[in-house]
């Protein structure tokens, strides 16, 4: 017989489980679980990005050169905009209801549940009136980020600047997503890992007036978005702005090197431009207009103009040919002008002095003795041998290469090569005749500034050179990458070096050498080398090497000044000031004039040479 009592407690017990089982959902829905009140009063999950402050950048004596300035972006979600007067969001954002509707079209396009851009960078002041009224356009919400600010107006071509990433970088890099900015040029560029922080989410809840309520759980499950890392440049912004104010209405580049670390001092590209131009919207309307300009100031000539070297390149002839044992300290050749084309000076009896004089028939025939070493009967095959050799020697200088520089966009400029000639006029079809106007850095030879400042950098340091770099120190980080620290010798001996340098000090301190103008004071010793670069389309371009002091060098320095004639007329002066402010920190009243003649010359009008018929 059944117990009814039992069963009455069985079914009370069940019923009371029940009750219980109900209450603690309950519970669990309005208190415990933040995830209904998204339900509740149609309040909406919003999730917001938080974009990190870039990191800052500095000059090697602490100066800073860019900071973060606040900026807001008017984000939209298709699908939230409901019953919007579109009129007056027109009015608010002070557009046009045709771009309106052409932006909501994008938006939707994109997606219509997840959050993209609909004004870009709207100014502090725009922002407070927008924000005011925001509560009215249910779907749309302003996000925080920071724009670049260049407080010196300097450096363009070497900070570089950002911009929106495309969807070719989304593709390569998952880390970015639409509407984030990446380093498009410049340091900006080759320390975007660095400088880009990592970015956060806030996730928050709105109600249906599009009125913010509260963090959803509590910020449980927001990310903090984490600082990009400042960096220290090599950059001495002091001697970048009085460069930039020396080669104001020229057009050229210098390049100043500390050959003790490789770290690049200043490098000029001009015509520049102020790099506030391609800040926030106004990149839109003024990169145009500078991409445009027939000047062409977007054009970093410092890393990116291949010019012929000049007369530059006798240095590195005279230390190959040295190497190679055609010619000792003591040669000496006749300056016969029948060979090739040169000025009126005494014969140079030894390296010394064919520096000094920067004689083109004495380099003539020490290029003929590098390539044929008659090492084989076959004059074409003599001449194959020779320029081997001299190639593979010519490209331990670093030409014919990018050396590494932590830099985008870095030319190698151009090395000729048996393959370039068999190739251009058929194997066995070539000799020296062909070729020799390399003999004077000429023909296909093609280097730019940097390399020819570190050329400068090599017989400084008689016979090595560090990677030229930009980065002096990371914070929060000990050392510099290895690459920058690591002595790259040339493979000439040091000895001969001493007889270049000789020269060198020969051309700007005696009297006949070429670039008496570089000179500084009787106590900086300077070290130089003028080249005249044949151009075929207007004026030889100006060009000059140097480096001082003569023992102990603490700067390397190249000059180019495009169609401005003689490298010992603006080059030498031009290096020479450069010099002089950097290891004195003025320059001398002595000097004053030569400045003047500097900042006063404008050689943008340069009269074009005739073109042959």
């Amino acid at each position: 017989m059944i117990d009814l009592s039992n069963r009455k407690f069985i079914v009370g017990l069940i019923f009371l489980l029940i009750g219980v089982i109900y209450l603690l959902r309950l519970f669990n829905i309005q208190v415990w679980n933040n995830k209904y009140k998204l339900d509740s009063d149609n309040n909406v999950l919003r999730e917001i990005i938080q974009y990190p402050a870039r990191g800052l950048i500095y000059d090697r004596n602490g100066e800073l050169l860019v900071y973060n300035e606040a900026a807001y972006d008017l984000m939209v979600i298709p699908q939230q905009v409901k019953n919007m007067d579109t009129i007056g969001l027109c009015n608010l954002l002070e557009i046009e209801k045709n771009e309106f509707l052409e932006k909501f079209t994008l938006a939707k396009n994109y997606s219509k549940y997840k959050p993209s851009t609909f004004v870009k960078e709207i100014s502090s002041l725009s922002y407070a009136s927008i924000q005011e009224q925001l509560f009215k356009y249910p779907g749309f919400f302003v996000q925080t980020r920071t724009l670049r600010k260049y407080p010196r107006n300097s450096a363009a071509h070497i900070l570089g600047y950002i911009g929106e990433v495309n969807q070719s970088v989304i593709d390569k890099n998952h880390y970015y997503r639409s509407g984030d900015y990446i380093g498009k040029s410049g340091l900006e560029s080759s320390y975007e890992d660095l400088l880009r922080g990592t970015r956060g989410v806030k996730r928050i809840l709105v109600d249906v007036h599009n009125r913010e309520k509260g963090s959803y759980q509590n910020g449980l499950t927001d990310t903090v978005a984490i600082t990009g890392t400042t960096i220290y440049t090599s950059i001495d912004i002091k001697l970048q702005e009085y460069g930039e104010q020396l080669m104001k209405n020229k057009i050229g580049s210098i390049v100043a090197i500390d050959p003790e670390t490789g770290e690049i001092l200043s490098l000029i590209s001009s015509p520049n431009y102020d790099p506030n131009l391609l800040v926030g919207r106004d990149v839109r309307k003024n990169y145009p207009v500078l991409s445009t300009d027939s000047l062409n100031p977007l054009f970093n000539r410092a890393i990116m103009a291949k010019y012929p070297p000049g007369s530059i390149f006798k240095t590195v002839q005279a230390l190959v040919a040295l190497e190679e044992g055609v010619i000792t300290e003591n040669t000496g050749f006749s300056c016969i002008k029948s060979l090739v084309n040169c000025h009126n000076h005494p014969p140079a009896n030894n390296v010394s002095e064919s520096i000094k004089m920067s004689c083109n028939p004495y380099y003539y025939q020490v290029f003929r003795k590098i390539i044929q070493q008659k090492r084989s009967k076959s004059i074409f095959k003599d001449s194959e041998i020779g320029l081997g050799i001299w190639s593979k020697k010519v490209k331990k200088f670093g030409f014919g290469s990018d050396m590494g520089v932590d830099f985008p966009g870095v030319k190698s400029g151009f090395v000729p090569d048996v393959a370039f000639y068999n190739k251009w006029y058929g194997e066995g079809r070539w000799a020296f005749s062909t070729i020799y106007s390399l003999s004077i850095g000429q023909g296909e030879v093609g280097v730019i500034p940097l390399q020819m400042a570190n050329l400068s950098a090599i017989i400084a340091n008689r016979g090595y050179y560090y990677i030229p770099h930009f980065i002096k120190k990371i914070d929060k980080i000990e050392k510099i990458p290895s690459q920058f620290t690591k002595k790259q010798y040339v493979g000439v001996h040091q000895k001969y070096f001493n007889l270049v340098v000789d020269g060198m000090y020969r051309v700007v301190n005696e009297p006949g050498g070429t670039a008496r103008r570089a000179k500084i004071n009787d106590s900086i010793l300077v070290c130089g080398k003028t080249g005249t670069a044949q151009n075929p389309h207007g004026e030889d371009h100006s060009a000059f090497i140097a480096f001082a002091p003569k023992d102990n060098p603490k700067i390397a320095i190249a000059v180019y000044v495009e169609n401005a004639g003689f490298g010992g007329t603006w080059a030498a002066p031009i290096a020479s000031l450069m010099m002089e402010l950097y290891l004195i920190g003025t320059i001398a009243p002595e000097n004053i004039e030569k400045e003047k003649r500097i900042l006063e010359a404008n050689l943008m009008n340069v009269i074009p040479k005739k073109k042959p018929k």
